[in-house]
């Protein structure tokens, strides 16, 4: 064996040791942060392939998606003073893609590992999200905190972005929160599902008092209705009117020839105008 042949092999394996470390691929969705000799390259890498200096530059892969963050098993107190039993909710955010160099250089050990890439300022907004909740929790009591879930989390959203806009402007942006479980103590579940209870009892009552007194006002129209229409033919009743009904009926019995006529006992004020003629003939 020649030397060149011996040669050649301790000649190639460095060559392509430093042509595999002076390249990487940065992954859609995600940006890379350059570290060389402890300098941080401030320019974000994008996806794609990118080049760097072999062996002496590190690059850090870290996620521009959305990234959740899970705060499970909190026990914060109401506005009653009441402690919930358990509280897990989700925030969801993300980062400014031209703002994660900046982040890792400030909060350096604030990043969080994943399968794919690493959080960028993740324990920032652990530590703000988690002083959040709370403070909003305590907004409301605990009686209130089932049907007022929307509330709560739209506190929970606003508030967070306030703090976290107050330390780094456009860096920070709160995308949902969600509220995966809320339960209170059983005495407090308790007391919540006999409240329920009394509102439907309540709202029950109320339909039954409208119905009643619809039920009166129909009454009360319907009594009037009687009352205005005697009024009207207790007026219209007249003496003269009276007696010309009188008079009218006393006719029809006259002409049934010799029928019974039957008049009444009481014909006080009434005078009697029969057919003369008629009568005569009877006689």
């Amino acid at each position: 064996m020649t030397t060149s042949k011996v040669l050649w092999p301790l000649v190639l394996i460095p060559v392509l040791a430093i042509l595999f470390s002076s390249w990487y691929v940065v992954e859609t969705g995600h940006v890379a942060v350059e570290k060389t000799l402890g300098t941080v390259d401030m320019e974000e890498q994008h996806a794609g392939l990118n080049w760097k200096m072999p062996f002496l530059t590190r690059a850090y892969e870290f996620s521009a998606k959305e990234i959740v963050l899970d705060f499970n098993d909190l026990t914060p107190k109401a506005r009653d003073n009441l402690r919930l039993k358990d509280l897990d909710i989700s925030v969801y955010y993300r980062v400014d893609a031209n703002a994660v160099a900046e982040l890792m250089v400030k909060y350096a050990a604030a990043s969080a590992n994943s399968a794919e890439a690493l959080l960028p300022g993740y324990g920032v907004v652990f530590r703000e999200g988690r002083d959040v909740i709370y403070q909003e929790v305590t907004k409301i009591d605990s009686l209130e905190l089932h049907r007022n879930r929307d509330t709560l989390r739209d506190g929970i959203a606003e508030n967070l972005q306030r703090k976290l806009d107050a330390k780094d402007p456009g860096v920070f942006y709160i995308t949902r929160v969600a509220v995966r479980a809320l339960n209170t103590d059983p005495t407090i579940e308790a007391a919540i599902q006999k409240a329920v209870q009394a509102q439907k009892t309540l709202e029950a009552k109320k339909v039954q008092v409208e119905i009643a007194n619809k039920d009166a006002e129909i009454e009360i129209a319907r009594a009037r209705g009687i009352a205005e229409a005697n009024a009207i033919i207790n007026s219209s009743l007249t003496p003269e009117y009276l007696q010309h009904e009188l008079n009218d009926a006393l006719k029809k019995f006259a002409e049934n020839e010799g029928g019974v006529v039957v008049i009444p006992a009481n014909m006080q004020g009434m005078n009697l105008m029969l057919d003369a003629q008629k009568v005569r003939n009877r006689n």
